[in-house]
């Protein structure tokens, strides 16, 4: 599906946004019959699953969803939420809310895992005079609903093999889900609805390449995602069936967030719940690397160019948290790669989805 490409905002009249001279220029070079080359495709059935809270790229991430959505090439069934903070919860409400989806099912876990607030999950609470700033109405984690038990009623009323999962936070919440009993919403256990329903997880975690210190030194790279909660991502990664695709480290890192965009292209409304926890998680200037962006953009565009992807094989991890892979002929896994050549095309793409106003601001649907 071709779109027009999206126009920013800025605070200051007369003034272009920082991304919408890449934008125009994009739309000048590109060919002239692009615009009906491509089948009309149907809306990918999302399921995001994260830590919300402990780095502002989940809030970018969860901006592009809703981008895409409006745009009509996914639709956002539900999202869950590994970080066990009841603020955690609220934040998504207040962000679905924001784009005119706070129908949206969110579902919460009781791990114990990061239990403090997070630098911006206290937005959801944040007041203008006596009103809130972010109108919402899931005030609490403590008010929802087990993430496992949204994901098997949501898998459960989805076609076979449709649905696309973008985890970017800890494995807590699909290990569960894998050693889930049948219930109410499916007679399956956890990894038969899985395999039955997923056609693809795309996961932010993992390293998959050496990384580069302060120093310039290259290091073996334990990542967060994983060693945070590493009895389940041990388990997610021994009996997941579908395939998953993999957004190391690295790659986030490769794709820093202009804070420029940030300082410049939310200015439509007098407060943007992205550019203010961004700015809360730590302020501008300062480009943030796009980990959890790039799992939700190849989740919903697969096939847009702006990732290389590795042969077949499988991921391992070590008792300590390294993660490695091995290529081998009808392995599960994959991983993302990129290129220098990819970087500013799919850096504009992350910034011009994550600016994107909501559907009830620009009149699109």
């Amino acid at each position: 599906m071709t779109h027009l490409p999206c126009f920013t905002f800025s605070r200051q009249p007369g003034r272009i946004g920082f991304w919408t001279c890449c934008g125009l220029l994009a739309a000048t070079l590109a060919p002239a019959f692009a615009q009906d080359s491509a089948p009309p495709t149907k809306p990918v059935p999302l399921i995001f699953d994260t830590d919300i809270g402990n780095d502002c790229d989940d809030v970018l991430a969860l901006g592009v969803i809703h981008a895409l959505q409006t745009r009509g090439e996914c639709q956002l069934l539900a999202v869950t939420i590994t970080k066990d903070h009841e603020l955690a919860a609220a934040f998504v409400d207040v962000v679905n809310t924001f784009y005119g989806r706070g129908d949206v099912p969110i579902g919460v876990c009781r791990s114990g895992v990061t239990p403090e607030p997070g630098k911006f999950n206290v937005l959801a609470e944040q007041r203008d005079g006596e009103r809130l700033r972010y109108p919402h109405d899931l005030r609490s984690g403590k008010d929802a609903p087990d993430a496992v038990a949204v994901l098997r009623k949501t898998l459960a009323a989805a076609e076979d093999h449709s649905v696309a999962i973008a985890q970017v936070g800890f494995s807590t919440n699909l290990a569960n889900l894998l050693r889930s009993p049948a219930d109410e919403h499916s007679k399956l256990n956890g990894r038969e609805l899985v395999k039955q329903k997923v056609k693809l997880l795309s996961i932010m975690a993992g390293a998959f390449t050496q990384i580069k210190n302060n120093r310039g030194e290259l290091y073996d790279h334990k990542e967060y995602n994983v060693v945070k909660d590493l009895p389940s991502a041990k388990a997610l990664i021994a009996d997941w069936p579908s395939p998953i695709v993999w957004s190391g480290f690295e790659i986030g890192k490769t794709l820093t967030y202009p804070h420029e965009s940030i300082e410049q292209d939310y200015g439509y409304v007098p407060h943007h719940p992205l550019s203010e926890a961004y700015t809360l998680y730590n302020p501008p200037p300062h480009d943030r690397p796009t980990w959890d962006l790039t799992s939700v953009l190849y989740a919903v565009r697969p096939d847009r160019g702006y990732f290389l992807v590795s042969p077949a094989g499988r991921v391992t991890v070590d008792d300590e948290g390294l993660t490695s892979f091995t290529a081998s002929a009808g392995g599960r896994d994959r991983h993302l790669i990129v290129r220098e050549e990819h970087r500013i095309r799919t850096t504009e793409a992350l910034v011009q989805l994550s600016s994107q106003p909501p559907a009830q601001v620009t009149g699109v649907r």
